[in-house]
């Protein structure tokens, strides 16, 4: 799928380096004292591409598509590709923290509004399931489409705990004791 007008998603991308956002000004590579700032933003960007196909990666996985799969379209190996996307970062083990899983797209916001009935907050998520911490208060869990700035959700008092492109998960504390 192409963005509007027909552009390709490297177009788009182009022009969102050099419009930045809202508080940024727009840079001109006529303009030399510019270059360096759009180096700056083309890093962001780089990095923001790598994170988005890490999750796409992940995602596709979840729907249970195989490494090999996967590596067809990145034009890599099965091998290559599990090599690359397959370890996955374990955080430290506590009391506080646990892992809420297996979970699949269809049961696990259940999972996490009983979890967030308890004083369990999601910070994290890999294939099939949630990191979670433990805390003295209630929270919300929601998942939406990462179809708008993460930050549009803040108005309404939810903080981005994941970003699990193409979703985000969103938490909001409820400013309640947790339920035994």
């Amino acid at each position: 799928m192409n963005p509007p007008n027909g552009d390709t998603l490297s177009d788009a991308l182009g022009r969102a380096v050099l419009d930045g956002g809202p508080d940024e000004a727009t840079l001109d590579p006529d303009r030399p004292d510019d270059h360096l700032a759009i180096v700056a933003r083309a890093a962001i960007a780089e990095q923001s591409g790598r994170e988005l196909l890490r999750q796409s990666v992940s995602a596709a996985r979840s729907s249970g598509h195989s490494w090999a799969a996967i590596g067809a379209v990145l034009r890599l190996s099965r091998q290559a590709t599990q090599q690359r996307f397959g370890a996955a970062k374990e955080l430290d083990e506590g009391p506080e923290y646990r892992w809420l899983g297996p979970v699949t797209a269809l049961d696990e916001m259940h999972e996490l509004e009983l979890a967030g009935r308890l004083g369990w907050r999601t910070i994290g998520a890999g294939m099939l399931k949630h990191r979670m911490e433990r805390t003295d208060t209630q929270w919300e869990h929601r998942r939406v489409v990462w179809s708008r700035p993460a930050g549009s959700y803040e108005a309404d008092g939810w903080v981005v705990a994941v970003r699990a492109f193409p979703w985000l998960y969103l938490v909001r504390d409820l400013q309640t004791a947790p339920e035994n």
